[in-house]
C-alpha cells in the first residue's frame, strides 16, 4: 500500500496556517460577481499558459486568452491542441467537484486523455504506457542523458490504484488538503504512469485535489505560475531519484517547495480581491448582488468567450430564447452587461 513518508516542519505549518488564514479572508470578501469572473478568468489563462509552457509549449498568455475566446490563432497546431485541452482538463475537474464524484482510476485516465487528445495515439490516450519510461535530459554536444527511470510497465496499475486507495482514506486520516495535493503531484510525477502527458496530468490533478478538498480559493489562484517562472526550481524541488524501484522516498523537501509556491499564490490572490472588495462600486449596483445559479452560469460563458447571444445562453443553460432574455435584462439593469449592436446582430459584453 502507499504510504508516503514526510515531516509537517516547522515552515510547513506556519505556511498551511497562513494559507488557512487567506483563505478564510478570501472566502468572506465582497466582491461583485464580474469582477470575481474576470480574476478566475485570469487564473484559467495563467494556469493553461504555465503548464503547457513548462513542457514546451511555445503559446503566450495573450494567444491562450484567444483560444479561451475560441478565436482562431496562427500557431503550430501541436501547440494549439495542448492549450485547448488543457482548458478542458479544467473545466472536468470543476464538472468533478459540482458532481461530487469521488476520484477514481476512471477520472485519473479521463484527464490525461483530455490532456493528450491528438497529441498522442489514440491507443495511448487515457491508457496506461506499456513499456518502460525513462526521462531523457538532452545535452547539446553531448549524449542524452536518463535522469530517471520509471517503474516497469506491469506496475503501474497497480500503484497508481494504491494512491487513488490512499486519496479516498485521506479524509479519515483528516491530512491536510495542500499536503494531500502536494504528495498526488509528485507520486504521480513519480510513477509516470503515461507514455507522455504526465507533468500536466499531475498538475491538474493536484489542482482538482485542492478544488474537491475545499481548498479552491474561488477558483482564482494557479499555482502552475510559480513553476512556471523558474522550472529548474521545479525540476530540482520535484526531484524523485534516478529509479522508482530503488528509491527511499521522503516527501518532505517537496512539500517545503510545494507549500512555498501555494502560499506565494495566494497571497497574492488575497492581495488582488482586496483591492476588488475595496473599489467604489457602481451606483447602479447594490453592495451584495444575489444572482440564480443560471445568472452565474450566463457570467462565467461571458468571461470565457467574450461576446455571447440570446441563442448561446439559451444552449448553455438549456432554456428558452425568452428566459434567456430574461436573465440578460437582468444583468442589464445590475449593470454588469451591455448591450452591443441592434435587431438580429445584437449580443452582450461585460460592462
Amino acid at each position: 500500500m502507499f504510504n508516503p513518508k514526510y515531516k509537517l516542519t516547522n515552515s510547513i505549518v506556519q505556511m498551511l496556517t497562513a494559507i488557512a488564514e487567506s483563505k478564510a479572508v478570501i472566502e468572506r470578501a465582497k466582491i461583485l460577481p464580474q469582477q470575481e469572473l474576470k480574476l478566475r478568468r485570469r487564473a484559467l489563462i495563467r494556469m493553461t499558459h504555465s503548464s503547457t509552457a513548462i513542457e514546451g509549449n511555445r503559446l503566450n498568455a495573450n494567444q491562450v486568452e484567444a483560444l479561451l475566446a475560441q478565436k482562431k490563432i496562427d500557431a503550430p497546431q501541436r501547440d494549439i491542441y495542448e492549450v485547448q485541452n488543457y482548458l478542458k482538463a479544467l473545466k472536468y475537474a470543476e464538472k468533478i467537484v459540482k458532481t461530487g464524484q469521488p476520484i477514481t482510476e476512471k477520472v485519473l485516465l479521463n484527464i490525461h486523455k483530455l490532456v493528450t487528445d491528438r497529441t498522442l495515439l489514440e491507443e495511448q490516450c487515457g491508457h496506461y504506457r506499456k513499456t518502460r519510461v525513462y526521462v531523457v535530459r538532452q545535452r547539446p554536444g553531448f549524449p542524452d542523458e536518463i535522469v530517471y527511470t520509471g517503474p516497469v510497465a506491469n506496475r503501474v496499475p497497480e500503484l497508481c490504484k494504491n494512491l487513488l486507495h490512499w486519496i479516498a482514506e485521506n479524509e479519515r486520516k483528516e491530512i491536510n488538503p495542500v499536503i494531500v495535493a502536494g504528495i498526488v503531484h509528485q507520486e504521480i510525477a513519480a510513477i509516470h504512469p503515461f507514455v507522455d502527458g504526465n507533468g500536466r496530468t499531475a498538475r491538474a490533478l493536484a489542482t482538482l485535489m485542492l478544488y474537491k478538498l475545499g481548498y479552491d480559493f474561488r477558483r482564482l489562484f494557479a499555482l502552475e505560475d510559480y513553476y512556471n517562472r523558474d522550472r529548474q526550481a521545479y525540476y530540482k524541488a520535484i526531484n524523485i531519484g534516478e529509479n522508482y524501484e530503488k528509491r527511499r522516498v521522503d516527501f518532505t523537501p517537496w512539500l517545503e517547495y510545494f507549500v512555498k509556491g501555494l502560499k506565494e499564490e495566494i497571497d497574492n490572490v488575497r492581495s488582488a480581491v482586496a483591492a476588488f472588495s475595496g473599489r467604489k462600486i457602481n451606483k447602479n449596483i447594490k453592495s451584495q448582488v444575489f444572482l440564480s445559479k443560471d445568472q452565474m452560469e450566463i457570467l462565467d460563458l461571458l468571461g470565457q468567450i467574450g461576446k455571447i447571444t440570446v441563442k448561446d445562453i439559451a444552449e448553455r443553460i438549456k432554456c428558452s430564447k425568452r428566459t434567456a432574455q430574461l436573465h440578460l435584462v437582468k444583468l442589464k439593469k445590475l449593470g454588469m452587461i451591455k448591450q452591443v449592436g441592434k435587431g438580429p446582430a445584437s449580443a452582450y459584453v461585460m460592462e
